[in-house]
This record gives C-alpha cells, structure tokens and sequence, in this order.
C-alpha cells in the first residue's frame, strides 16, 4: 500500500487541512477468466496493492484531485454532462454520476490520491480506483447505505458508460468483498459467493508482470465478448454459462469458427473453475495447478488473448516445474499468476528474469502475492 502519510501531507500542503483516507485494492483471480460477463464462476482475491485517497467535501460542486503517481491535477463540474477527457478522470466521473444516479447526494469534494497496483498488469488497477471512489463517496455522503454489492455495480457501470469497457462484475466484486487470507468463488450469475481460506502449505502465488500491454486496433475485449453474446443468442440461452457442450456441438456447423472456439473455451472454464474447487477442498494443489495450465492453453489457443511475452512465461514455468502458470487478466499483456513449491521459488523466479531480458530485452517484475482486505476507510 503507498504511504497514506504523503497523500495526508500533499492534501493538507495543497487544501490546508486533513481529509480522510480511504483504500481499495486490486486483484487476482486464481481461476476463471473471461467468465464473469459469461455469467460463469470466478475464482478472486484481493491483494495488498491498491489505489489509496485523501478525500474531503468542498461544497462546491466541483471535484479537485490531483494524482500523485502521475503528477496531474484537474477539477471538473460534477454537473458537467461531458465530464473530463482524462482517462484516470473519467473513472472518478463516472463514479460520482452513478452515485447520483443511486440517490447518493455527492458534493464537490477536494482529494488526493495514489497506488501501486501496477498499471497494465491484469491486477485491475481500474477496478480499484472505482472501489475506492464508490466506498469514499458512500461513507462521506451516503451514510454508508449502499452495501457494497452495489457499490461494486456502481464501478462496473462506470466502465460500461464512462470508459467504454464492457467488463464483468469480478474485478469491482473482489476489491470491495475482499477478505485477508481468502479467496472468494463468485456465482456471476446469481452474485452468491463463498469465502475459500486460502493458506497453502507448501505453496506460493507469485505475479510475473511482463511489463509490456498491447493495444491492439478496435477493441479486443468487447469482440469477445460480442462472439459469446452470439453463441447464447443461438444457443437460446441468456447466458454461456447455460450452454451445454451438447448444444454448442450441435451449432457448430452453424457458427464462424472463431465464435465456436471462443464458446468452447468458455464452456471448459466453467469446468475448470468448479474442478479447482473441488481440489481446493481436498487440498489437492498440483490438481488446481494443472487446471491453470490448461486455462492458459485455452486463453492463448481459443480465446487468443495472450501474446508472444506471455507465452514466454507460461512455457518457462513449465520448465522450471512450476505446479500452474497461465495469463491473468483481459490479456495481451500483463502478468501471470503462478502457484510455486516453495522449495522452487528462488530459482524459478531468478530463471524467468535472465531467460526473459535475454528474450525480450525488457525486464520482467516478480510480485509476490498476499491475500488482503477489500475497500475500507483507513
């Protein structure tokens, strides 16, 4: 977490008094990616990453921030129906215009912020900064009244509307329900969800960002989702979640071949997630990491959301006898999440950083994972 002290000092050096801190982190999911608008099963925790404001009302009807990480300060109109340009802006537009929208009566308020939820990652950096925003704006003008399902729902309208990312709701899910020392399965569908503790003996999670995010031209994200939405649509179902394999099989001659992968591919997720449970329960890990694995074939092969980086990293798991690696997050970049013996770590992670710069030229960053709380006031 950054220290909450600088953004205390910053706030008071720019507004002259002390404001109130708030935080919410990003994420990992162990298991279930691109499920979540497929009203699938998740598999998230929240980590000890995250975006942390100093917030205080000003009366005014206009939000003053400044971002300490980027070093950019802005004020927009609340009221203003265009809202700001800037990207990191938009998120925080967004976020006051639905609370609005839910009834909550924000103000103007002045705020100071920062993170180290690595941008870019596949950590849900976004996510974060709406979660934060939502639980601020709630505590500070609503009394607390939303719970934080809404408030969850709140963040997800916002990059729908606001940003123009139709994602799902885990990312927002997991950094507002987010418990120290668990993971969560969520139904998508439903919004039921369970608490997994999540202790390990014997194993570690660790992050290997790539440090590279390809943008790729049009918008790779809503495609895909677009393609499933098809699938559903044919298969007579509301959702993929409610395909079966019999059924999809039975459309295949019906369907472009890309839409057909990215359903199969959805389908085995749905399998793979509940699996992993299952192995959970059993505290069966080398089964949870063979079920990664086969994800990231999928992701790479089916869905293709992964890259020549990433694959990288993937395959240099597999030979440094990592129990699970895939790609973590909406792709073309980013991390990957691996479940390591902890007999391995020191070698495996001094392996992937020579062998990746000697590949790519470009430094890889290990981040280790620790299981922490959602959004809260500090």
């Amino acid at each position: 977490m950054i220290d909450t002290e600088l953004l205390h000092n910053e706030f008071e050096r720019r507004f002259g008094h002390r404001g109130t801190a708030y935080t919410a982190p990003g994420r990992i999911n162990l298991i279930g990616e691109h499920t979540d608008y497929n009203g699938g099963f998740v598999f998230p925790g929240a980590v000890e990453q995250s975006i942390t404001a100093v917030v205080s009302p000003n009366g005014s009807g206009v939000v003053n921030a400044y971002a300490m990480d980027l070093q950019l300060e802005a004020s927009f109109a609340i009221d203003d129906p265009q809202g700001p340009t800037q990207v990191h802006l938009r998120y925080i537009y967004g976020v006051v215009r639905e609370m609005l929208a839910a009834g909550v009566a924000v103000n103007g308020f002045d705020v100071v912020y920062g993170g180290d939820v690595p941008l870019g990652a596949g950590m849900s950096s976004s996510a974060a900064l709406e979660c934060c925003f939502a639980y601020a704006l709630n505590d500070l003008y609503g009394g607390g009244r939303l719970d934080r399902m809404t408030l969850a729902k709140i963040g997800q309208a916002t990059e729908h509307k606001y940003v123009g990312v139709m994602c799902g709701i885990m990312d927002q899910f997991a950094s507002m329900h987010g418990r120290k020392g668990s993971l969560m399965r969520l139904d998508c569908r439903s919004g039921e969800f369970e608490y997994f503790p999540w202790q390990p003996e014997g194993y570690r999670l660790i992050l290997v960002n790539s440090c590279v995010k390809h943008e790729l031209v049009g918008s790779p994200y809503n495609d895909r989702r677009r393609s499933c939405e098809r699938v559903a649509q044919m298969a007579g179902v509301e959702t993929l979640r409610d395909c079966t394999w019999q059924r999809l099989e039975e459309l295949r001659p019906r369907l472009a071949d890309e839409d057909y992968r990215r359903a199969r591919y959805v389908l085995g997720e749905k399998d793979r997630v509940l699996a992993v449970c299952d192995a959970l329960q059993r505290g069966d890990y080398e089964t949870v990491g063979r079920q990664m694995y086969m994800t990231h074939e999928g992701l790479s092969e089916d869905y293709e959301v992964s890259c020549d980086e990433i694959d990288f990293l993937v395959d240099e798991a597999r030979r440094s006898g990592v129990s699970g690696s895939r790609i973590m997050g909406g792709g073309f970049g980013g991390c990957t999440i691996n479940l390591v013996r902890n007999e391995l770590c020191d070698a495996f992670c001094t392996a992937v950083r020579q062998n990746y710069r000697s590949r790519f030229g470009i430094d890889c960053q290990i981040v280790p994972v620790v299981i922490g709380d959602g959004a809260r006031r500090l």
